[in-house]
C-alpha cells in the first residue's frame, strides 16, 4: 500500500480529479473564447472511467485504429473523428461504424476507401453519415526530437501541397495537419503562416481543418491569450470551415503521479541504483523516448553530465527499474534524505502518455489505475492480474 495514499495499491497510477478539471475549465474557455471545438486524442490517454467527467467539458474524441473507434462510440458515447496512416480492408467496416469523420493519409487510401464511405452515406440518415478530410503534410515543424516529428523529410504522413489536385477530390470535406508536440502557440501561429502559403487554393472550400495536437495549453507558461487571438484572426481570414483542435497531453497534463516503492538499494563502481517495483521501459516509456527525466517529489533532478559527487554523496541514486532491460534506469537524483527499502518514490505527471503505453514485459506487475476523487476519495478503477499477463499470449 502507498504511503501518501493509504488506500492505494502499489505501484499505482493515481489520477487527481481535480487538477484534471482545472485543465477540462481552461480548455473549454479557449474554445469558447476562439469559437474552436476541442477532442480528446485517445493516444495520450484513454481512461475510460473517466469521460463521463470529460463529457461535461467535451462532446467528442479522436481514434487512431478500431480499437480507439470502438472506445469512442461505446464508452465516450459519440463517434470518432478517426485517422490511421493506413486502413485495412477486413476493419473498416468497423471504423465507418464507430466514426462521424474518416481522414485518409494519402490519395490512393482515398481511391481504395473512399467508395465504401459514399455507399454507406447513400444508405444511411443525415446524422448517421460520415465526413471525409485529407491529412495534408505543411513541410514544417519546430519538433526537437525526431521520433516526434511527423513532417520530416521522407515522413510517412500526410499529402504535399504540391500533390494535391486543383479541386478537392469527391468527399472531400477537411484537412487534418499535425505537426506539434508540446508546443507554443507561437508555434503554432508559424504553423499557421506556412499552411495558409502552401494551400490556400483550398483552405475556402473546406468544411473543416483539424490542426491536431501537440497544443500544450495547459502547461503553466502557456501563452492562451495569444492562441486564442491567432484562432480568432485565422477565422476572420477563414470563416468558412470549423477549426478543431485534438491536443491529448493538454489534458492530463500534470494531474497525476505515478506511486512506486523502493525495493533494493545496489552499488556498483561507485553508482547507487534504487531498484523500485515499477519500471521505466514498461511504465514510463516516454522518459527512454524522448528521452526526459521525470520530476520525483522531494527530490533535485540532476543531469547525467553534472559533476554531482555521487560516489560520495550519501542521497544521490540512480533509479532502475525492476525489468531485466540493461537501459531500464535513469539518473541522477539527490534526495533530502537517504533512501531505505520500502521508501516511496512519487514520479510527478505521470497520466499522459503513460497508461495508453505501458507493457507486461517480463510479466512485471502493471501499476493500477486510480482516481483520487474531489473529495479526496481514492477509487481504484483497476488492478492488474496474472491472468492479464497470461492472456495477452494466448
Amino acid at each position: 500500500m502507498s504511503q501518501l495514499y493509504p488506500t492505494a495499491p502499489s505501484p499505482a497510477y493515481i489520477l487527481d480529479e481535480r487538477l484534471l478539471r482545472r485543465n477540462l475549465t481552461l480548455i473549454r474557455r479557449i474554445a469558447e473564447r476562439a469559437g474552436v471545438e476541442f477532442i480528446l486524442a485517445f493516444k495520450a490517454f484513454a481512461q475510460w472511467k473517466t469521460f463521463p467527467i470529460f463529457r461535461e467539458y467535451i462532446s467528442h474524441t479522436t481514434a487512431s485504429s478500431p480499437y480507439e473507434a470502438r472506445l469512442a462510440l461505446e464508452e465516450f458515447g459519440s463517434r470518432a473523428h478517426t485517422y490511421t496512416p493506413a486502413y485495412e480492408e477486413e476493419t473498416f467496416d468497423e471504423m465507418m461504424r464507430c466514426s462521424s469523420h474518416i481522414t485518409f493519409n494519402s490519395l490512393s487510401q482515398y481511391e481504395r476507401f473512399y467508395p465504401r464511405i459514399r455507399q454507406w452515406n447513400a444508405t444511411h440518415k443525415a446524422d448517421e453519415r460520415i465526413e471525409c478530410g485529407l491529412r495534408v503534410n505543411p513541410e514544417y515543424s519546430e519538433i526537437e526530437t525526431a521520433l516526434y516529428d511527423p513532417c520530416a523529410p521522407g515522413s510517412r504522413f500526410g499529402i504535399l501541397a504540391k500533390d494535391l489536385p486543383p479541386t478537392l477530390p469527391e468527399g472531400i470535406s477537411g484537412f487534418h495537419i499535425h505537426n506539434h508536440c508540446e508546443s507554443s502557440s507561437f508555434a503554432f501561429e508559424h504553423t499557421l503562416e506556412h499552411v495558409e502559403a502552401k494551400f490556400s487554393a483550398w483552405l475556402d472550400r473546406l468544411e473543416w481543418i483539424n490542426f491536431g495536437g501537440g497544443h500544450l495549453v495547459t502547461r503553466s507558461d502557456y501563452d492562451t491569450e495569444h492562441l486564442i487571438g491567432i484562432l480568432r484572426d485565422f477565422r476572420r481570414r477563414h470563416p468558412h470551415p470549423k477549426v478543431i483542435l485534438e491536443p491529448g497531453s493538454a489534458f492530463a497534463w500534470q494531474t497525476g503521479v505515478l506511486v512506486a516503492r523502493v525495493v533494493d538499494i545496489v552499488t556498483n563502481a561507485g553508482v547507487k541504483t534504487a531498484l523500485f517495483n515499477a519500471s521505466f521501459t514498461c511504465h514510463m516509456p516516454d522518459c527512454l523516448e524522448m528521452p526526459y527525466h521525470p520530476t520525483v517529489r522531494g527530490a533535485e533532478t540532476l543531469c547525467d553530465g553534472d559533476e554531482i559527487g555521487h560516489e560520495t554523496d550519501r542521497c544521490v541514486y540512480r533509479l532502475g527499474g525492476n525489468s531485466c532491460l540493461s537501459g531500464d534506469y535513469m539518473g541522477y537524483w539527490r534526495f533530502q534524505t537517504p533512501l531505505s527499502v520500502g521508501d516511496e518514490l512519487v514520479f510527478e505527471d505521470m497520466i499522459h502518455y503513460t497508461t495508453v503505453k505501458t507493457n507486461m514485459f517480463n510479466g512485471i506487475h502493471h501499476p493500477a489505475l486510480c482516481l483520487l476523487h474531489a473529495d479526496e476519495t481514492l477509487e481504484v478503477l483497476r488492478e492488474y492480474r496474472y491472468e492479464d499477463y497470461r492472456d495477452r499470449m494466448n
